[in-house]
């Protein structure tokens, strides 16, 4: 997907309602007062490599480029650690979602607030392999 692509895909998030429940569609998943979607991952069997590796070069450069232009957008995000949700999920403590699940998962997160929402975007890069994670997230939640 190109960044066009992806800032369409978040401009839609934005505008749409919140559903009353939890659900998972095509997209992603939705619950009261957030949208989640994972805009890229490495999800596939890879034979070679290269390619792989490839791909999450080009996952990279297409989240530098949707900071980029969500920036230019918004202004300068914060750019959060999730270390301290983390810490706070694994002593038993309840977060709300959709933080929870980008806790889990992301150890940074770029964040705006535009319109009363937060945007926050994710990158995780696996430090075991070559695997990665880019995410969305548009809320009415704060973060934690």
């Amino acid at each position: 997907m190109t960044t066009a692509l992806y800032l369409q895909h978040i401009d839609r998030l934005r505008s749409r309602e919140f559903p009353a429940e939890r659900g998972r569609d095509g997209s992603g998943v939705s619950g009261p007062g957030y949208h989640s979607v994972c805009l890229s991952a490495d999800e596939e069997e890879w034979e070679d490599l290269t390619e792989r590796l490839e791909q999450r070069a080009q996952c990279v450069a297409d989240h530098d480029a949707l900071v980029a232009e969500l920036t230019r957008r918004w202004q300068e995000p914060q750019w959060i650690s999730l270390w301290s949700a983390q810490a706070r999920l694994v002593a038993g403590e309840s977060i709300p979602e959709p933080w929870a699940e980008f806790a889990v998962g992301f150890d940074f997160l770029h964040l705006w607030r535009v319109d009363g929402r937060w945007i926050a975007l994710g990158l995780d890069l696996e430090e075991e392999g070559p695997g990665w994670d880019l995410s969305v997230t548009v809320t009415e939640i704060a973060p934690p």
